[in-house]
């Protein structure tokens, strides 16, 4: 596979990357009103006047039931849907005033079980949009080294693997490499560890949590794990019908006194007769 790599900011680090996103205090993303419908003989309301403002470096975790809303909302910030009112912007744009694509290639996602090319390589894989960007085969050959490493696999063993030589973490991990890849600065990350077993899942929740912290990216994460949104998220939206009921810190998410709120952290409580 032909590797080219464009002219984002070579010789960038991620480290310095992160820092960068640090320092930019304005809003990555912003739901201005937005209301998305199903048009059918019986219109359907997915989300309704959603107003949210996310700030570059923040993770965001959407908190909800199946079909409150939460994946409705990532499709809207990367323009895979168009608001049926109101507007979304990123990056001080409106999502209908991006060229789609080039909106998409500057957006990371993440989905469950990874969603990888099955005739690719790893290297393959996670060097598809620098590719698709034109970035040089050295610079992308670097690039594939320093985010599978970055994500806790060692290259040399790696990056000739295809997608079925992996266990479901390990594809989870090239996942996540890919989606970093072009250096995004929004990550969007849809139940990405829903799949995996308890113990794989909870190794990946740690990892992941650590890695945030490092790249200062702005993360929309989705999930339906209480757990999983108190360790990962600076901000939890809990949704519920398609409108947001609660919009806290961890700590403060805690202490809402709300139905649907108090119903999600009552997961939390141990179940009777069970060891400590």
């Amino acid at each position: 596979m032909h590797y080219d790599v464009p002219s984002l900011e070579r010789g960038v680090s991620i480290e310095m990357n992160a820092k960068t996103a640090a320092e930019n205090t304005g809003p990555a993303i912003q739901f201005q009103h937005v209301t998305y419908s199903l048009s059918s003989s019986v219109p359907r309301t997915i989300v309704n006047d959603i107003c949210l403002s996310v700030a570059s470096g923040q993770t965001l975790v959407l908190l909800g039931r199946s079909g409150s809303g939460k994946t409705t909302l990532l499709k809207l910030i990367n323009s895979l849907l168009v608001p049926t009112a109101g507007q979304v912007i990123v990056r001080g744009r409106a999502t209908t005033d991006w060229d789609p694509i080039r909106l998409r290639r500057g957006i990371g996602y993440v989905i469950q079980d990874a969603g990888l090319f099955p005739h690719f390589t790893v290297a393959q894989n996670i060097a598809l949009i620098p590719s698709l960007e034109r970035w040089d085969a050295t610079r992308t050959a670097a690039r594939v080294d320093e985010l599978l490493s970055l994500v806790g696999l060692e290259p040399a063993e790696y990056c000739n693997r295809r997608p079925h030589q992996l266990s479901g973490g390990q594809r989870q991990r090239v996942g996540v490499a890919r989606a970093l890849a072009a250096d995004p600065p929004i990550l969007l990350m849809d139940e990405p560890f829903g799949a995996l077993d308890p113990v794989t899942r909870a190794e990946l929740q740690r990892e992941f949590s650590a890695l945030a912290r490092r790249l200062g990216k702005t993360i929309v994460f989705v999930t339906h794990d209480v757990r999983e949104a108190l360790l990962l998220a600076s901000r939890i939206i809990l949704l519920e019908s398609g409108r947001i009921i609660a919009d806290a810190t961890p700590q403060g998410f805690l202490r809402i006194d709300h139905p649907e709120v108090q119903a999600f952290t009552a997961c939390l409580t141990p179940l009777p007769g069970a060891s400590a």
